[in-house]
């Protein structure tokens, strides 16, 4: 449909719209018994009954698309036939043309020939044919024949194996008996030999336990002997420094706590013990509970004294968090703590892994095993003594030799670490501190202290901080493996008493069959004698066999090749017989040449007039297509139409329910405006309603000439209805409609 006739249809229809609406609502407000409820369902109604004419028309117009893409394809199947039935008439025309009595007798002439040549080609396969059956019959034979060569070859083969495993057999059965001897004697020594070493194992093993009793029973005296007593005046100098760290509490602190001399002096009352003297691993699970509860049960003491009511605490679970840490940011990243270029603490170390467990932790570090014992104690070979002095002495140290002269500001930190509740150095999140307690790999030692929470579950598998029963717990388990290794020494040793005796009846055995191997060498001569005869047999069946091999593939080769000659044969006749069948064609064409000519004429006009009527009705249907989509385009604006006014009802019947005389006047004006200016419907809704507040004045200043409310309801009716033109102009994109 041409556009600009759609616009000018839209807006002949927007004005109609406008006006009806109007004058409906006037007649509406005319007749009293009219309600607002009649008027907005005879719009809506209108409204349901104009989209179902467009659904209609819609589908009126799919049905026209449809018949003409139909139309359009037979118009293309048709045209294509007029094509290839003009070809054939024009190829008919040429033969016609061409069958004069010349060309006739010439084209059979040559059939006559062709047919010579076809037979000459047929009596050349068939020889072929009979070459190859001869071939193949002498193939046969020679496959035979080397089948049979084969089965010979494998017979005299089998021979060869089985005099081959005779001998083996008679060889085997010569030195039988006193390899069989010999293997006893040495499995018998082995045995020996292993159930001694079982035996220096278990001795080894009661050896250790034994030094385990020891040292268990070392742990029960110390646990309970060792301790660090602090005097009142060092106490009470402590809390004042700590309360304000001051130069000059930092002094009189330094003088009561005595420094070095005091902590040699703690560490000549250290009780050394001689069972304690044994070799450990630091990060062993017994060894970690024992320096733990150690450390854990001297800081409480020191903490009772201070006068403290809350404890530390001990677990499994802290020292495994504390071997881990001081693996991952010491050991793994070469952080020296301490030495010659000593980095200090890992502090990006300390905060990521308090992100990991989500808690707080504060770590102090000692000299552990680089100071406090002699000969400098290496990770490799240092005792359960050694860790134990390296923890006392470094718990003293940071009481009573903390001090920094230099720096009064940083001075006895560990002490304030020991005795801080609830905080530790300034930071809070310290309500339920356990103690850690991990040596790295420089020998330095670290104290790590969590606050345990039900989240990080580091308080879970707790020790027992009552010395007597953990460590006579240990001293019980020690001595139960003790008598467990002294079970499997007695074991032991009966088992290498068992041992040698079969070495001495492996020995007396071996002696026994030195002289019993006559009959066996006589077997073994046999044996060889029956393999030479096998073997001489096979390479006979070996030669006859590559002989008829060689036949065989001789035959094969002539077989190919006469089977080849005889394809070509039977290609040569398919050539021959396609060239006759061509040439009777073309005499067959030429002597039908008047019939083939008037049948290739009558398709060519058939075609033609097929051709003309799917062109008609082509063009039936697009005119059909065109008169649906007019109908589609008008429905569609007369459904847009009634939407409007429906709408410009509802807008009525509120104008007609509340308005005055001089409010009808503002909405004319108003709707006026909005039609110059192309405004929305709902700004003449608010200026309607602007003009209603006015009323009170207005109403003094303006002619009073009938029904106010009807006045102002008109006026609105006026401005709508142009309101309404202008819609219908610009206010609505149509449906694009498409071929």
């Amino acid at each position: 449909m041409n556009k600009k006739k759609m616009i000018r249809l839209t807006a002949l229809v927007g004005v109609a719209t406008a006006t009806g609406v109007v004058a409906e609502a006037n007649q509406a407000h005319a007749a009293t018994t009219t309600t607002t409820e009649t008027t907005n369902q005879t719009t809506n109604a209108s409204v349901e009954s104009t989209q179902a004419a467009v659904d209609a028309a819609q589908s009126t117009f799919d049905t026209a698309q449809t018949s003409v893409d139909s139309a359009q394809a037979n118009v293309t199947s048709a045209s294509n036939n007029v094509t290839s039935a003009s070809a054939a008439l024009s190829s008919a025309i040429a033969n016609k043309e061409a069958a004069t009595s010349e060309n006739i007798a010439s084209a059979t002439s040559a059939v006559s020939s062709q047919a010579v040549v076809v037979a000459s080609a047929s009596q050349a396969v068939s020889e072929q044919a009979g070459l190859v059956s001869a071939v193949a019959s002498v193939q046969a034979s020679a496959q035979a024949e080397a089948t049979s060569a084969s089965a010979s070859l494998s017979s005299s083969s089998a021979n060869v194996a089985s005099a081959t495993s005779a001998l083996s057999a008679a060889e085997a059965a010569l030195t039988s008996d006193q390899s069989t001897a010999a293997n006893n004697l040495s499995a018998a020594e082995s045995a020996a030999s292993s159930a001694s070493a079982a035996v220096s194992s278990g001795q080894a093993a009661v050896d250790n336990a034994q030094a385990a009793v020891a040292s268990a029973q070392a742990i029960v005296d110390v646990q309970s002997s060792d301790v660090i007593n602090m005097s009142v005046a060092y106490i009470t100098a402590l809390k004042n420094y700590l309360a304000n760290p001051s130069s000059a509490n930092a002094a009189a602190l330094q003088e009561v706590a005595k420094g070095a001399d005091y902590v040699k002096e703690l560490q000549q009352k250290f009780k050394s013990n001689a069972s304690l003297d044994v070799v450990v691993d630091p990060s062993d699970p017994t060894v970690q509970e024992a320096l733990s509860v150690y450390a854990v049960n001297l800081i409480n003491h020191l903490r009772n004294q201070y006068g403290l009511t809350t404890a530390f605490g001990a677990s499994a679970n802290a020292n495994v968090a504390a071997i881990d840490f001081v693996k991952k940011y010491y050991d793994d990243e070469d952080w020296n703590i301490f030495g010659t270029t000593g980095k200090g603490h890992n502090k990006n170390g300390l905060d990521a892994y308090a992100d990991q467990l989500n808690t707080s932790i504060a770590e102090d570090a000692g000299s552990g095993l680089t100071t406090w014992v002699n000969g400098k104690a290496t990770m490799a070979t240092t005792t359960l003594h050694n860790l134990l002095y390296a923890v006392y002495s470094d718990i003293a140290t940071m009481l009573f030799d903390d001090g920094d002269t230099n720096n009064w500001s940083h001075a006895w930190s560990h002490a304030q670490s020991i005795f801080e509740d609830g905080t530790i150095l300034g930071t809070d999140g310290f309500n339920n501190v356990y103690l850690g307690v991990a040596f790295d790999k420089y020998g330095y030692a670290h104290y790590e202290l969590y606050n345990a929470t039900e989240g990080n579950h580091l308080g879970n598998n707790a020790y027992s901080l009552d010395v007597q029963t953990a460590a006579q717990a240990l001293l019980t388990n020690a001595q139960a493996s003790l008598a467990s290794a002294k079970a499997s020494l007695q074991r032991m040793t009966t088992n290498l008493m068992v041992a040698k005796a079969a070495v001495v009846a492996a020995q007396n055995q071996l002696a026994a069959l030195e002289n019993s191997s006559a009959n066996d060498l006589v077997a073994v001569t046999k044996a060889r004698t029956q393999l030479v005869s096998a073997e001489t047999s096979y390479q006979t069946a070996l030669a006859t066999y590559k002989q008829k091999e060689e036949a065989l593939k001789k035959a094969g080769d002539n077989l190919a090749a006469a089977q080849a000659s005889l394809e070509a044969a039977q290609a040569t006749l398919a050539t021959a017989k396609a060239k006759l069948a061509e040439l009777e064609e073309t005499v067959a064409n030429l002597i039908n040449a008047d019939h083939l000519l008037a049948a290739a004429q009558a398709a060519y006009e058939q075609a033609v007039a097929n051709l003309t009527t799917a062109t008609g009705n082509l063009g039936a249907a697009q005119v059909d297509l065109a008169k649906a989509e007019s109908q589609l385009a008008l429905a569609e604006d007369t459904a847009e139409q009634a939407k409007v006014r429906a709408a410009i009802a509802a807008q009525v019947d509120q104008q007609l329910n509340g308005s005055t005389a001089n409010d009808r006047q503002s909405a004319g004006q108003d709707a006026t405006s909005l039609k110059t200016n192309g405004r929305a419907l709902t700004a003449t809704v608010a200026t309607a309603s602007a003009a209603k507040q006015k009323q009170g004045a207005n109403q003094g200043r303006l002619p009073q000439t009938g029904n106010d409310d009807q006045e102002a309801s008109t006026m609105a009716l006026v401005g709508l209805g142009m309101l309404g033109m202008a819609t219908g102009l610009y206010g609505y994109k149509k449906k694009r409609l498409t071929k």
